[in-house]
């Protein structure tokens, strides 16, 4: 290859990557969202939100005082994007049913096309609507 066409995929490499890293740092994809109902906190943050096809992953945390958090999130959340497309997690990752607080991650399969929006529901035991969190991308 030479040099004019390196420096050339160097620099789509370099658009690239840019494009990604602001795809998955934009503050107002990423930020925490919180909804406190019945003496229960849960917050949920947008933590990787990458390319189509690859997962993404939103950061939960059940707070609580009063109650047993034995929610099972695997069955309780779906994501929903603009486009109408609805995915169950395919994954959680930490800590099990049960306790006062509970914290880990919800993972998801999203596939192409990368929506605008995207609305992750969380269906609680005993409460009558679900928690609803949203983000433009």
């Amino acid at each position: 290859m030479g040099f004019v066409a390196s420096m050339a995929l160097a620099g789509l490499l370099m658009a690239t990557v840019s494009w990604v890293a602001r795809a998955q740092t934009n503050p107002a994809a990423t930020a925490e969202r919180s909804s406190s109902e019945q003496g229960v906190t849960v917050k949920v943050t947008a933590k990787s939100l990458g390319l189509p096809g690859s997962p993404w992953e939103f950061a939960v945390v059940l707070d609580t005082h009063s109650a047993d958090l034995s929610d099972d999130l695997i069955q309780s959340a779906t994501l929903t994007t603009d486009d109408g497309r609805t995915f169950k997690p395919t994954g959680w990752l930490g800590a099990p049913p049960g306790g006062h607080h509970r914290e880990g991650s919800l993972v998801f399969d999203v596939p192409a096309p990368r929506p605008g929006a995207i609305e992750l529901r969380i269906d609680r035991p005993g409460e009558s609507a679900a928690r609803t969190f949203r983000w433009q991308l």
